[in-house]
C-alpha cells in the first residue's frame, strides 16, 4: 500500500511540474507528419526512411507523438512543446522563448532550430550517433506539428489554455485540449468515417485544390533559412487571439457555433504544418 502511495504522489508531482500540454492529440500529429512524409523529395524520403526507426515501417505518422511518450523520461524536454507569451497577441524570441527558470532558447521555437541544426549534420561525416539523429527527426517532426497548433503559442497566465475550463458539448474540458482533441475528434466522429485516414484525405484535398496557390509561401523562408518557426509562432499567437480565446471564456458551453467555425482553422494548421515540416526536412537533406 505504500508503495503505491509513494508512487501516486510522485506522478502527481510530476504532473504539476509538468503541466499536460500535448500539442496536436495523436490524430494531428499523425496528420501532419503524413502530409509531411507524402510531400518529401527523394533525397529526403530515403534519409527519414534509413533515421526511422525500424518498428516505425516507414511511416513517420506512427511515431509523431513519440516526443509526448517520452516527456516523463526526458523531463528536461517538457518546456519544449509550447511558447507562453505575456498575455500578448504577438510574439517575440527574446522575450517569449525561454523556461519557467528564464532559460533562453528552451521553447518549441527554439527547439525546432535546435534540431533542425542538428539534422543537418546528416551525412556530413560528424560526430553525431545515428540514434541521435532519430531522435532529432522525431522531436522535430513533433515540435512543427505543435507549433502550429493555435494554444501552443499562448498568453502564460493560463499557461495556454490550460487552466481555462470548458464545456465541449456536454463534457468538461480545459481549453487547451478542446485544441489539442476534442475539435479533430468531432470532426472524425461526424464527417470522417471515425477514420484518421480520411481526414488526413480531406486535409490533403485542400491542399491540393483550395490552398494550392498559398503552398509556396507556406514552404519559403526568409532569409534562405532552414526552418523559420519565428513566423509559425507570430501566425500561432494571432490565431489563439482570433480563434482559440475568443469566446471562449471560463465557464463556457462550446457547441455547433465554436466547433464549425473553428475547424477550418484546425485544418489550415494541420496543412501548414504538414506541408513546412516536408520542406524543411527537403531543405535538410537536399
Amino acid at each position: 500500500m505504500g508503495y503505491w502511495c509513494i508512487n501516486l504522489l510522485t506522478i502527481v508531482s510530476l504532473l504539476l511540474l509538468f503541466p499536460v500540454i500535448n500539442g496536436w492529440g495523436i490524430d494531428g500529429h499523425l496528420t501532419v507528419c503524413r502530409i509531411a512524409q507524402s510531400r518529401l523529395s527523394e533525397a529526403a524520403a530515403d534519409a527519414v526512411k534509413e533515421l526511422l526507426p525500424e518498428y516505425a515501417g516507414n511511416d513517420l505518422g506512427s511515431v509523431c507523438s513519440w516526443a509526448d511518450e517520452v516527456r516523463f523520461r526526458y523531463h528536461w524536454s517538457a518546456p519544449l512543446h509550447f511558447i507562453n507569451t505575456p498575455d500578448v497577441c504577438n510574439y517575440k524570441y527574446t522575450r517569449d522563448c525561454e523556461d519557467d527558470t528564464g532559460e533562453k532558447g528552451r521553447c518549441v521555437a527554439g527547439a525546432i532550430n535546435n534540431y533542425t541544426t542538428q539534422l543537418l549534420t546528416y551525412n556530413s561525416g560528424s560526430s553525431q550517433g545515428d540514434d541521435n539523429l532519430t531522435e532529432a527527426l522525431l522531436f522535430l517532426s513533433h515540435f512543427m506539428g505543435d507549433i502550429h497548433q493555435p494554444l501552443h503559442v499562448g498568453f502564460a497566465s493560463d499557461r495556454g489554455g490550460n487552466t481555462i475550463d470548458v464545456h465541449w458539448y456536454r463534457r468538461k474540458q480545459v481549453l487547451h485540449h478542446i485544441w489539442d482533441a476534442s475539435i479533430i475528434e468531432t470532426a472524425e466522429e461526424r464527417l470522417y468515417n471515425s477514420n484518421v485516414d480520411d481526414l488526413v484525405d480531406a486535409v490533403q484535398k485542400n491542399i491540393t485544390n483550395d490552398w494550392a496557390d498559398l503552398i509556396p509561401r507556406w514552404e519559403t523562408c526568409s532569409l534562405n533559412k532552414t526552418a523559420c518557426p519565428e513566423i509559425y509562432a507570430s501566425e500561432g499567437i494571432k490565431a489563439s487571439c482570433d480563434w482559440a480565446y475568443k469566446g471562449a471564456t471560463e465557464g463556457t458551453v462550446l457547441e455547433d457555433d465554436y466547433f464549425l467555425s473553428r475547424l477550418p482553422i484546425v485544418k489550415l494548421r494541420l496543412a501548414q504544418g504538414g506541408v513546412r515540416l516536408a520542406a524543411t526536412l527537403n531543405r535538410i537533406f537536399q
